[in-house]
């Protein structure tokens, strides 16, 4: 069993304060771009975590489905999600029901939902 040296404590120390800054970075942010980037740096520290524990086949799975595929399905569901408000932002009006359409159509009915 090797003996781990003073350098390789603090990196892992480092590295473990680090990780834990991102993850709570990730689900703190208000923003939804800079979250996924933390979110897609988050998966990269993590198999730099794994390489240091000796898993290499945990490592290479992690930054492969955690950071890279993961993150760009979350990308490209965020392009979509911008191109649907953006979208809906152009609309003047949203369609109006038939019922609000009729000027004493809401009157009407909210007296007849008195009286009973």
């Amino acid at each position: 069993m090797e003996t781990m040296t003073l350098v390789q404590w603090a990196f892992d120390g480092l590295l473990g304060c680090t990780v834990l800054w991102l993850a709570w970075r990730a689900l703190a942010c208000e923003d939804l771009f800079k979250g996924i980037v933390l979110f897609i740096s988050f998966g990269l520290l993590m198999a730099l975590v794994w390489v240091r524990l000796n898993a290499p086949d945990i490592a290479l799975a992690e930054a492969a489905i955690g950071a890279g595929l993961t993150g760009a399905l979350l990308l490209v569901a965020l392009a979509k999600l911008d191109d649907e408000v953006a979208s809906l932002s152009t609309n003047s009006q949203p369609a109006r029901s038939q019922a609000d359409s009729s000027p004493t159509g809401s009157s009407r009915s909210n007296e007849s939902s008195g009286q009973n």
